[in-house]
């Protein structure tokens, strides 16, 4: 046993090879393991921020793993404590001098990890970006775009990736930081001579209908109104779900639509030209 420990020892391939398998079989030990746990916690989530949680913690603690294995592999490569402070300085200057852009990544990663100013599933809006966070490393945001090739919320399909750096020099919004719901509404113009309590209430009503379907917020459907030169603007304002804004307001739309094209009491404002002939010259 011993003249097996002096021959690794002694021998340069014979200890670089130990440390290789040391660390292989220790990493799949701990990814086993740290995976069967993971998975257990995600079923066992019952909010969108657990989850979150559970996904960010476990990357970090992943990280940090590598690197004690990475430590340990050098030791067991060079057997003495002061090579580890030179493998340290080695990397902290050549982090230092080349790195400078990722070393801020981490910074913002750890901003993110201990500020929390979004979690994976909201919906944000960094510089010019708007769309959900499906996934936050050590080096990227990742986006699911809404918008982007339609002039909507919609989902588009395509996934941006935003350098965590970029978190210290953009205005990050976030729409669903405090609940799931975003105050969102619906215009339709009516006529001067409509009845505007009647309209106001078939507003009201579709809303409440609509948003029967979906979660419900403490807050009612309500209606404010403006003058415009050719009639009054009704606006329906009420909380919608962020991730079904667009679904939700074309519902409502749907239902008012129906709803004023089946009395007499109200009628749709539009631009359109009349022709007023005097009674005198049609007569002659």
């Amino acid at each position: 046993m011993f003249n097996f420990i002096d021959s690794i020892n002694g021998n340069l391939f014979l200890r670089v090879s130990f440390a290789i398998i040391s660390i292989t079989i220790l990493y799949w030990i701990f990814c086993y393991i740290f995976n069967s746990l993971k998975k257990y916690l995600l079923k066992k989530a019952k909010n969108k921020k657990e989850r979150s949680n559970i996904e960010i913690f476990s990357r970090a603690i992943r990280y940090i793993v590598v690197l004690f294995l990475i430590i340990f592999g050098v030791l067991s490569y060079s057997g003495s404590l002061v090579s580890i402070g030179l493998f340290a300085g080695l990397i902290s200057a050549s982090l230092g001098f080349a790195l400078q852009r990722p070393i801020s990544g981490i910074a913002a990663w750890v901003m993110l990890v201990i500020k929390r100013p979004f979690e994976i599933g909201d919906r944000v809006i960094i510089g010019l970006v708007k769309g959900d966070i499906s996934d936050i490393s050590l080096t990227h945001v990742h986006i699911k775009e809404i918008g982007g090739t339609i002039p909507s919320e919609e989902i588009s399909g395509r996934t941006i990736l935003i350098p965590n750096a970029k978190l210290f020099e953009e205005d990050i919004i976030n729409y669903t930081r405090k609940n799931n719901f975003i105050l969102d509404e619906v215009i339709f113009p009516i006529t001067f001579d409509s009845d505007i309590d009647e309209a106001q209430k078939i507003a009201r009503e579709s809303a409440e209908i609509v948003l029967q379907d979906y979660e419900k917020s403490t807050q009612k459907p309500y209606c404010r109104t403006y003058f415009q030169p050719s009639g009054a603007d009704i606006f329906v304002r009420y909380l919608t779900l962020a991730s079904n804004r667009n679904e939700i307001s074309s519902k409502i739309t749907q239902h008012i639509f129906k709803r004023i094209n089946q009395t007499k009491k109200i009628r749709f404002a539009y631009l359109h030209n009349e022709v007023l002939l005097n009674r005198n010259q049609n007569e002659k």
